[in-house]
């Protein structure tokens, strides 16, 4: 199985997470020349959530929320600006991380999702 094949399993469980809470999906993988959002989702009470997803499958290298480093929140904030331009939305937003574990197999263990990762 492909990274991005991976990459995709690990988008799909999240947004099947987000939709059994409630959440609206807006959009997939959207992408602008800042970069990709790889979930953009509204929660039950209407803010917009930005959702990097990151997948792996033990923690001997990190946590994967570490992998969100500076200057990838700084590319994700870039995209999430073109994106409320480009969809002419103002709305409270936040920019949450969807840590996808998986087994040698690839197959979903646990899911954990850390609302307001960063500002």
């Amino acid at each position: 199985m492909s990274a991005r094949d991976l990459g995709n399993r690990g988008e799909a469980e999240t947004a099947n997470y987000l939709r059994r809470r409630g959440y609206t999906l807006l959009a997939s993988q959207w992408r602008c020349r800042f970069g990709e959002l790889d979930l953009v989702a509204q929660d039950p009470a209407g803010t917009l959530c930005f959702v990097e997803v990151k997948l792996r499958s033990g923690t001997e290298y990190g946590l994967p929320r570490e992998f969100v480093g500076v200057r990838k929140q700084e590319r994700l904030r870039a995209a999430a600006a073109c994106y409320l331009s480009t969809h002419q939305l103002d709305s409270p937003c936040r920019f949450d991380v969807a840590e996808v574990y998986t087994d040698e197999k690839h197959s979903v263990v646990r899911l954990e999702y850390l609302e307001n990762a960063f500002e």
